[in-house]
């Protein structure tokens, strides 16, 4: 559900629509998409909770092991976030299982005019916690 920080979401939605909820689109020309899930639809190599307190249990996820090299899976938010020093932050957790298929986290910042920034990006394998 939507949290009193602008922007933010847990993906704990009660059924309802996790884009539209957490204000999310997915993009439409990539070339697969993130899915909504908890540990035990995805698998046994996933965390058992993820970050929320209280055990919450839904993350977005990808499943790169069914996807070709450069392939890429895209959120985009719905709400435009003014530039700022120091007032917007972007903060997020990620799990990524280690694996010869796990691709490349990004997190860009769409300039006004169309062009995406490249503002972080994570390619190790990390531990099995968020």
């Amino acid at each position: 559900y939507y949290t009193s920080i602008p922007g933010s979401c847990n993906f704990e939605t009660q059924d309802q629509e996790w884009t539209t909820v957490c204000g999310l689109t997915q993009d439409p020309n990539d070339d697969f998409d993130w899915n909504i899930s908890n540990s035990v639809v995805t698998g046994q190599m996933d965390p058992d909770a993820d970050h929320t307190p209280g055990k919450g249990q839904h993350f977005l996820y990808v499943n790169s092991s069914a996807q070709k090299e450069g392939n890429r899976a895209r959120i985009i938010t719905t709400k435009l976030f003014p530039a700022s020093l120091g007032v917007c932050r972007v903060r997020f957790w990620f799990w990524m299982f280690a694996s010869r298929q796990t691709g490349v986290l990004k997190v860009y910042a769409a300039e006004e005019h169309g062009m995406d920034i490249l503002m972080w990006s994570s390619s190790r394998n990390e531990e099995s916690k968020w």
